[in-house]
């Protein structure tokens, strides 16, 4: 990934949907530089997947993600020899193959007959891609430490297939929801982030560039609507995507703004679980919910009339 000043990659980030204050544009321009992975940690829902996606499409490159779950082996992250395609290949070639058994094992175990996982992939491909680690958190140490190879050596040892050297060095994002407290070793090889949820303003700006159609006062709502949901105690409060998708639901259904009668309709997009069903569905709890999004609407507002002061409408 190449960004000749932090000015493209911040033109780069916004017109893919990602309002990036300047600290994060310089922490990831450096990054870039430096060939460091950066660690991005905070609660699920502040949109750190969507960074290294929105790094993807501004460096106009893939994106390569290997989602971690608890249990993950090296198998599932690197990959594996496909045993079933080297019985046919002896099946089928035996024949006419060196009967030398170091040169035929040499050939049953190279790329050829290894199912690349998502780390081998990143690493092997001809021009630098995006690496999306999501969600760290989830694994144990002993997968930590199996990173730490590529981290500092930008290379993957799998037995008997040897040590595979990286054709390209990917740009790697690693996400945590903090379940868990990820080691020392991968934080020092690591540039740290921490995301919160959004402020009001910054929010604003966020969901003035992913819904360029819907009108300023409807999506300023939302963001009110956003500010006192997540003031609401609930179980699972809602994503900056989820948001996002909220002000579209309402553009189809034809709305300019929130009103309290639409709560039914609306909740798929705003409650998760069945506490925070039931907590909306409290006698006037949605309806004193909009109404303290007006609270919060004005300030939105004008966050986005500033931010749209402020950039040409080409970058739009």
């Amino acid at each position: 990934m190449k960004f000749e000043t932090t000015d493209d990659l911040a033109a780069g980030l916004r017109g893919a949907g990602y309002a990036a204050d300047p600290v994060m544009v310089q922490t990831i321009w450096l990054a870039t530089k430096m060939r460091k992975p950066i660690l991005v940690e905070g609660p699920p829902g502040t949109g750190k997947t969507y960074l290294a996606q929105a790094c993807a499409a501004a460096a106009e490159t893939d994106l390569i993600r290997l989602q971690c779950f608890e249990g993950i082996t090296d198998k599932e992250a690197i990959g594996s020899f496909d045993e079933a395609l080297q019985r046919l290949f002896l099946e089928t070639q035996g024949a006419a193959v060196d009967r030398d058994w170091e040169t035929l094992r040499g050939q049953l175990h190279g790329l050829d007959f290894f199912i690349q996982g998502p780390l081998l992939q990143a690493v092997l491909q001809p021009r630098p891609i995006v690496l999306l680690i999501d969600e760290l958190d989830k694994v144990d140490q002993k997968f930590e430490a199996l990173l730490l190879e590529i981290l500092s050596d930008w290379q993957i040892t799998v037995p008997k297939l040897g040590t595979v050297t990286a054709k390209s060095i990917p740009f790697v994002v690693m996400t945590s929801n903090q379940e868990r407290r990820l080691g020392d070793p991968l934080r020092r090889r690591s540039l740290y982030k921490r995301i919160e949820h959004p402020h009001v303003k910054k929010e604003a700006e966020i969901l003035d560039i992913r819904t360029v159609d819907a009108p300023l006062e409807l999506k300023a709502q939302a963001v009110g609507l956003a500010q006192a949901l997540r003031g609401y105690n609930m179980v699972k409060a809602p994503s900056i995507d989820e948001i996002v998708q909220f002000v579209c639901a309402l553009q189809l259904l034809g709305r300019t703004e929130i009103v309290a009668e639409d709560r039914d309709v609306l909740m798929p997009f705003l409650a998760k679980t069945e506490e925070d069903v039931k907590r909306l569905l409290l006698r006037d709890g949605f309806a004193s919910l909009v109404a303290t999004a007006l609270e919060y609407r004005d300030q939105a507002l004008a966050a986005m009339k500033g931010g749209r002061a402020g950039v040409p409408d080409e970058s739009r």
